[in-house]
């Protein structure tokens, strides 16, 4: 879809700039019949466009493939997980064991709080946090370069032009043979205006997908939180505080008890300052 509607619109921008020229030699040298005519009149910046629409591509797709809500977030994993802390009792490493055969990013979330189970519910919680944050960084791998392309295509397109302008009028400066003839310069404006055109061809597809592929991401992180809050809230518990030794001593000593004196009167023990 991205290359299918980049090269409809490179095809008819070049249709639209080479019918629009004079007839004769000018108007024939001008005309745009392919895309191989429409990067090559482009001038050397088109190089680094295509390149760049290239790799944009390359991420677009490898980002579809892995970003697949069967592949980060299968739902037999969970109910695997649970049949096997069940049969097993709350086997750490058989849940463990479980959870390395699939290699997905809640299977290595519920991997990190799994090693936790039993132990202070606070540290359960950081240890499944800090895995969670480590899968997003996963996810979100090469949207950054999606955010660069988007804004480096319409800059080299703008620079492209800038070039162009600069050829075209310095052409007509240095040559006798371009004065009164107008349509020579104009040639070398829309030449120079298609690395513009190219740059924005680029950017706009790229930001449409950047902006669709961190939602697809947002909603997969959301379902990987509610799953994992489930699986805490059902199999965590927290230990009680651990009591002062002190206070425990000195509630296992046994109560002194009064002692009669030979009077008959209850002796109470001295107490030293």
């Amino acid at each position: 879809m991205y290359i299918a509607t980049t090269v409809t619109a490179l095809m008819t921008l070049g249709q639209a700039v080479g019918g629009a020229d004079p007839v004769g030699a000018t108007a024939s040298a001008a005309k745009i019949e392919s895309i191989w005519d429409f990067m090559v009149k482009g001038g050397p910046m088109m190089i680094p466009i295509v390149f760049c629409s290239l790799v944009a591509l390359t991420v677009v797709i490898e980002r579809l493939v892995s970003l697949r809500r069967a592949k980060v977030l299968p739902p037999p994993f969970v109910r695997g997980l649970k049949q096997v802390l069940e049969e097993s009792e709350g086997d750490k490493r058989k849940a463990l064991d479980y959870c390395a055969l699939h290699t997905n990013p809640l299977a290595n979330v519920f991997a990190a709080g799994i090693k936790r189970l039993g132990g202070p519910l606070q540290l359960l919680e950081k240890r499944v946090q800090e895995a969670g944050e480590r899968e997003v960084q996963r996810l979100r791998k090469y949207l950054r370069l999606l955010s660069v392309i988007a804004s480096i295509t319409p800059l080299m397109g703008l620079l492209g032009t800038i070039f162009g302008m600069i050829r075209a009028f310095q052409t007509v400066a240095t040559s006798a043979e371009t004065l009164g003839k107008a349509e020579l310069l104009a040639t070398g404006i829309y030449e120079a205006m298609i690395t513009t055109a190219a740059g924005l061809l680029v950017a706009i597809p790229v930001l449409i997908s950047y902006h669709w592929i961190s939602a697809k991401i947002d909603h997969l992180v959301t379902e990987m939180d509610a799953l994992t809050v489930e699986f805490v809230e059902q199999y965590a518990e927290s230990p009680p505080p651990p009591r002062d030794q002190e206070t425990q001593a000195v509630a296992s000593e046994p109560p002194e008890e009064p002692q009669e004196s030979g009077d008959g009167r209850i002796a109470t023990p001295a107490v030293t300052a």
